[in-house]
């Protein structure tokens, strides 16, 4: 699966972005899809997950601002990120959690994007 995430730039405090990552297949069939963050000189943090039964949860530092969703028509997930906070610059990150049927068993793979970077500033 290959996951091209989009939607960063610049914004001011206060404002709102939206995120997509597009995946090369059927996100239908994809366990789950996620957003992380990775800020300069921290660890990359989970921010929201979204599984292909439609659950949901956002990590704490996020919930109430934003929003995590997916549209299996066009194999993309999103993240709307309103009321944003300096505390919010970072690369933002699209993870894709599949488990697929192997010769023996079953097997999870994971998937990265490139990264999209997401900076406010006044």
């Amino acid at each position: 699966v290959q996951l091209v995430e989009s939607g960063g730039g610049l914004v001011q405090p206060g404002g709102s972005l939206r995120l997509s990552c597009a995946a090369s297949e059927s996100i239908a069939t994809i366990n789950h899809m996620a957003w992380f963050r990775q800020a300069p000189g921290k660890q990359r943090e989970f921010v929201a997950r979204i599984t292909s039964d439609g659950s949901i949860n956002h990590a704490d530092s996020v919930r109430g601002r934003f929003t995590i969703s997916r549209d299996n028509a066009k194999n993309t997930v999103y993240l709307q990120m309103n009321d944003l906070t300096l505390e919010d610059t970072a690369v933002y990150y699209c993870n894709a959690i599949a488990i697929r049927p192997v010769e023996v068993g079953k097997k999870t793979f994971s998937y990265w994007g490139q990264g999209t970077q997401v900076t406010v500033s006044s």
